[in-house]
């Protein structure tokens, strides 16, 4: 959500920001707001001004008790009476054009870095650097559930019986590789001086609503009947939600954490080949990157996180690319964003396996979290969040990228340790 001042006093930039993310309906908004400000404004005047009156008419009534003229002190209580019914009133059409302002300032979108290029949607995403050499080996790579089924690490039959499209069961090895790379991203962003959560699964609406769009929040959340509780699509939330209505004193600014979690999602609309496996599913298990900093630190921090994911990919030795997201293939509450993809030898091109953003303060407007400055004034905090891994996706490059020719797959050094001292998988 973006600041009410910039749209009275800036509103064409509003809607030229609006215009690049191709959402030119949403243009009528900016009207909207500005004839519903106005109006909330000249209600609070108003309610400043009768609240005034009937102060100064109080001791009106006052001094004309004291000198015993009860009938006019009366007259003037009368009138007081009816300043105060006004003035409740004026209240109730202030509370109803505030939510209406705020429903429509949650629906435009924040204001994108001048540095993003301006495109219709991922198509238009931009190449900006390769890490790593992709290889094709001179054998057949098969799909990577094949991969898994021959060594015994995955059972989506069952999984189908017992929960439904979109699930599955790891087993063996293939199991013990998805725990050890989860583990293993645990130790790499804790060596890089991130603090180490496991966040609460469920969050209340009011969080949901401060993370993310309407739009997003449809698309992924699962709601829990009868209660406000929502199932996390991403430890992102309830770590951002973390600092919901709190004040962080300056110098203990940025915090840097890196959070595990189970994510769930709906994943509306999921289609085609790849989505027969592990590639987009309901439900998935994720390491996490978060920093709640200064504004002017931001931009830092977002190149700091992205380089986090392509490093960790890369000790694995799996080549990856960041790919700059497009005006219009940026949710509406990012400033900024970047996709990391890792190479696939099967399909001969790079599928996303991670996504950085920077959002600037939109997150800590929504969620009412404040800096205290030294210098007394207080000011909305950036927070900004990254994929370290999530291993279902991981597991496709990992196995692509480390299969044998004699169908065994190959242990980096790096993982071996938490493989216990595996160096293969047969």
């Amino acid at each position: 959500m973006i600041d009410i001042k910039l749209i009275r006093d800036n509103p064409d930039l509003v809607k030229e920001n609006i215009r690049k993310k191709f959402q030119d309906a949403k243009c009528a908004l900016v009207d909207e707001v500005l004839d519903l400000d106005k109006k909330n404004r000249a209600a609070i005047t108003e309610v400043e001004t009768l609240r005034a009156k009937r102060t100064s008419l109080s001791k009106d009534i006052g001094a004309l008790m004291s000198k015993g003229q009860k009938d006019a002190a009366e007259k003037i209580k009368a009138e007081s009476q009816a300043i105060g019914d006004k003035i409740a009133a004026l209240e109730v059409e202030q509370e109803k054009l505030q939510a209406d302002i705020r429903r429509r300032m949650m629906t435009i979108p924040n204001i994108i870095d001048a540095s993003v290029p301006v495109g219709r949607n991922d198509s238009e995403n931009v190449e900006v650097e390769r890490f790593g050499d992709p290889k094709v080996p001179d054998f057949e790579i098969p799909y990577h559930v094949d991969i898994m089924e021959r060594l015994n690490g995955i059972d989506l039959d069952s999984a189908r019986r017992v929960s439904g499209n979109g699930f599955y069961y790891l087993t063996g090895d293939i199991a013990r590789l998805h725990s050890a790379i989860l583990s293993y991203a645990r130790d790499f962003m804790i060596g890089r001086g991130f603090t180490y959560y496991v966040p609460p699964f469920m969050i209340r609406a009011a969080v949901v609503e401060g993370v993310m769009s309407f739009a997003e929040m449809d698309a992924m959340m699962y709601k829990i009947e009868g209660e406000d509780l929502y199932l996390i699509g991403t430890s992102e939330h309830s770590m951002i939600g973390k600092f919901i209505d709190t004040i962080i004193p300056e110098e203990k600014l940025p915090h840097t954490l890196t959070s595990y979690s189970p994510c769930f999602r709906k994943e509306k609309g999921a289609h085609g080949l790849e989505e027969r496996g592990v590639y987009r599913i309901h439900q998935f298990e994720k390491q996490e990157m978060i920093v709640v900093c200064k504004p002017e630190e931001h931009m830092d921090w977002y190149h700091k996180l992205w380089k986090n994911t392509v490093d960790f990919f890369r000790t694995m030795d799996i080549p990856v690319r960041t790919l700059e997201c497009c005006s219009g293939d940026l949710a509406d509450l990012k400033v900024k964003s970047c996709d990391v993809e890792a190479w696939s030898p099967r399909q001969k091109k790079y599928f996303e396996v991670g996504s950085c953003s920077t959002l600037g303060d939109a997150q800590a407007r929504r969620l009412k979290i404040r800096v205290a400055g030294k210098d007394g004034k207080k000011y909305f905090a950036y927070t900004l969040n990254n994929t370290v891994v999530a291993p279902p996706r991981m597991l496709i490059a990992f196995l692509e990228n480390n299969l044998r020719a004699d169908g065994s797959v190959r242990i980096p050094v790096a993982l071996q340790p938490y493989m216990g001292g595996q160096a293969e998988i047969k």
